[in-house]
């Protein structure tokens, strides 16, 4: 099998988009060669993988799997440990961990929401729901008693989507760049009364972390699912927002520059907006910009077969390799962690005990989310698929020139090379 058809297999897409990228983009770049490397490179990290987990080269997929999970779980205890054995339904213990990653992370002060403006909003718009929760008559008086930050993410969980996009996001449709200054990310620990109101947006979203962008807000609910990498995964959730909300904060930067637009293109970044069109043949390579993992929603969604770049696939793999620096921050056992580093966008088919090929991701956050979803080892693929995607353009034109394409045509929603 030809490096061309291994790699349309393994992204369920048609070989003959893969052979036409190869064909544009040596010609754009002079590059030679470069799927077969991919390929190379894929076999070889998944061979050395498999010799540190102690598995076999005849291993079966649910074996290679098995030891995976097993590897997460024991990098899972070493963090744990190392940080004395946090208790995630504590504040305190949470706000810990809060600090350790925004030390590895480094975050940069962003363009963000002025507080208020956000104050504002709530008190044109009182979230009824959560007043009621916290006992107050007055959104006023809940803001001149309460954090306002905790309050703002306590919309996403208690609220409801409905309230939320059909009148509370309404009132950003007034917003202009006079409405944001530049400012520290925050990552806030919520109180521990906000624990059982969350409990079911928790089990929803599978872990107890989100974010708000505009905020420059990572918020962590004090809960736990009680399953195993909980540490591990809250670690790495928290790095992937430290690096999606500096990238959002450029691009509120970037359409500030225009007025007329700026209010438009903001709440489409908020929306998550991906574009939905086809388009009509061309000489040229044509790449989608999808700023969402559309898996979730449809797993046979067209754009998912299309050659596309994903933003967050680089914020994860910029997460992941921001693990080996937190294990040396914490005890020195970043050699553990290093094991991560490089393998977002490698997998392969491996046969099942029935002689089935199999994918299995070698991605940490589609093993972690697997272990979620108690090791329904089927279950998450597309992380490790989005990120193949990027390491193709990667491979031909540099990580950097990923990110400036990501940022510059996130709005406009493709490219072409």
């Amino acid at each position: 099998m030809t490096s061309i058809e291994k790699i349309a297999r393994i992204l369920r897409t048609d070989k003959d988009y893969i052979s036409k990228i190869e064909s544009r983009f040596e010609a754009v770049t002079g590059q030679r060669g470069v799927l077969d490397t991919i390929m190379e490179q894929n076999e070889k990290l998944i061979h050395d993988r498999m010799l540190l987990l102690g598995v076999s080269s005849s291993a079966d997929a649910k074996e290679i799997y098995d030891a995976l999970i097993s590897k997460i779980e024991s990098d899972d205890q070493h963090i744990f440990k190392a940080l004395g054995n946090p208790n995630c339904k504590a504040n305190s213990d949470c706000q810990k961990i809060a600090g350790v990653a925004i030390s590895a992370a480094k975050p940069p002060r962003g363009m963000f929401l002025k507080l208020d403006k956000a104050r504002e909003f709530i008190i044109k718009e009182p979230p009824k729901k959560v007043m009621n929760f916290l006992g107050y008559d007055s959104a006023r008086k809940m803001l001149d008693q309460e954090d306002l930050l905790e309050v703002y993410s306590s919309l996403r969980f208690i609220e409801g989507s409905d309230w939320l996009n059909n009148v509370f996001f309404k009132q950003y449709e007034s917003l202009t760049p006079d409405d944001f200054e530049e400012r520290e990310i925050v990552v806030k620990a919520l109180d521990i009364k906000w624990a059982a109101e969350s409990k079911k947006f928790v089990l929803k979203k599978r872990h107890n972390i989100s974010h708000l962008k505009e905020l420059g807000v990572v918020f962590i609910i004090p809960a736990t699912l009680g399953i195993s990498g909980e540490v591990l995964r809250m670690f790495a959730l928290i790095l992937h927002y430290l690096y999606e909300i500096p990238f959002y904060s450029q691009i509120f930067k970037n359409i500030s520059d225009n007025r007329t637009t700026f209010t438009r293109n903001f709440t489409s970044l908020l929306r998550g907006d991906v574009l939905d069109r086809h388009f009509p043949d061309s000489d040229k390579s044509l790449w989608l910009v999808v700023q969402r993992y559309l898996a979730k929603e449809d797993e046979y969604d067209w754009r998912l077969f299309s050659p596309h770049i994903n933003p967050e696939a680089l914020h994860w793999s910029r997460a992941e390799e921001n693990l080996s620096g937190l294990g040396a921050m914490l005890d020195g056992f970043s050699k553990e962690l290093v094991f991560w580093e490089n393998l977002d966008w490698v997998g392969d088919y491996f046969k099942d005990e029935l002689g089935k090929d199999i994918l299995v991701s070698f991605n940490l956050v589609d093993a972690v989310m697997s272990l979620v979803k108690e090791k329904e080892m089927t279950k998450y693929l597309y992380h490790h698929q989005e990120a193949l995607w990027n390491q193709i353009f990667e491979a031909y034109f540099g990580r950097k020139d990923l990110e400036r394409k990501a940022q510059e045509f996130l709005l406009q929603g493709y490219f072409e090379i």
